[in-house]
């Protein structure tokens, strides 16, 4: 993953101790919108219980298909029989839940840098919104050989869904190394958690995120026909959201998700985000076996970390920030 992003991104701004607040604090209480997409809690209206994002079987003879129509639909889906062992899952969830319990003068002594991605502190996204989320994280820059070979093999199953050879790109080919990081995320039991939000609405800027959650619920992806729906953990399997690189990639054929997490009164939720991206000199642009005359490139190629700056200054607008302005088929900015 890119080493620096943009100053605006503040990294430890008001961090808590939450296991000691008995009322939510009004530096953390969101104002209730009608809007589904206000980034605000949810009410019951929002969330549907007769939807959730597909749950692909890997070793499915159609999992590539599967997994091009849960990108094109979705861009969100749950894995499983994926490769990954249980009992490492269960380590990383242990590893976290250590992180996360230890004293709050403790953890800062890991503070993330103002112009750094790694280390502990509130989420990034923060410096965009006039109230602080229900949530604390550690970011952690290693690379893991079983994600990393997961992660190639789902971007594997998308080229090929798109028509492209993973050979094709070659950046990420077999033997070739993406850029990554671990987020570990909490989520504490929240005393007024119908006023609390865990993580605002985004989009991540990675080609692909692969969420493993523990058994409590909380993320939600928003669909436009159903708005926000929630992804119910599932015994062993991992969560992938598409990012919006690779939205640039796919010529918008994939879509980044919009998605959330929200917070519970009783229980802590702990998720383990493995964030992949390209190589950091790697320029991303639409796949040009995608292109034609009436298929134009619709976003300007952009590196990793020259994303991550126009996500710093126009957050959830960035994918427009990079979109090519074409005349000719009435395409604006």
């Amino acid at each position: 993953m890119p080493s620096r992003v943009s100053d605006a991104i503040k990294p430890h701004r008001h961090v808590l101790d939450f296991t000691s607040l008995k009322e939510l604090p009004e530096s953390h209480a969101w104002s209730s919108l009608d809007s589904p997409s206000s980034n605000n809690p949810p009410t019951a209206a929002d969330s549907s219980v007769s939807e959730s994002v597909p749950l692909i079987d890997l070793d499915d003879p159609k999992a590539q298909e599967l997994v091009g129509r849960a990108c094109k639909t979705w861009g969100a889906f749950q894995v499983k029989n994926h490769g990954i062992e249980t009992s490492l899952l269960d380590r990383i969830e242990s590893t976290g839940k250590s992180l996360f319990s230890l004293p709050t003068h403790q953890k800062l002594k890991a503070a993330r840098a103002a112009d750094g991605v790694s280390g502990y502190g509130v989420a990034r996204i923060s410096s965009f919104f006039s109230k602080l989320m229900w949530s604390e994280g550690f970011t952690i820059l290693e690379y893991d050989k079983e994600m990393h070979k997961l992660a190639g093999r789902l971007m594997g199953l998308m080229l090929g869904s798109l028509g492209i050879a993973q050979e094709d790109v070659d950046w990420a080919g077999p033997n070739k190394e993406g850029a990554a990081a671990i987020q570990l995320n909490s989520y504490p039991a929240c005393p007024d958690p119908d006023r609390a939000m865990g993580l605002a609405a985004h989009t991540d800027s990675t080609l692909l995120t692969i969420l493993y959650q523990n058994n409590t619920s909380g993320l939600q992806v928003l669909r436009d026909a159903s708005g926000w729906v929630t992804v119910p953990p599932v015994p062993g399997a991992l969560v992938v959201n598409i990012g919006d690189l690779l939205h640039i990639l796919s010529n918008g054929s994939y879509p980044s998700v919009l998605h959330r997490a929200v917070v519970n009164r009783t229980q802590q939720r702990l998720s383990v985000a493995y964030l992949y991206g390209p190589p950091s000199n790697v320029k991303i642009s639409p796949l040009s076996k995608l292109l034609d005359p009436t298929h134009p490139p619709l976003y300007r190629p952009v590196t990793w970390t020259e994303y991550l700056g126009a996500k710093a200054k126009h957050f959830n607008e960035a994918l427009s920030s990079v979109r090519l302005c074409i005349a000719r088929t009435g395409l604006v900015n």
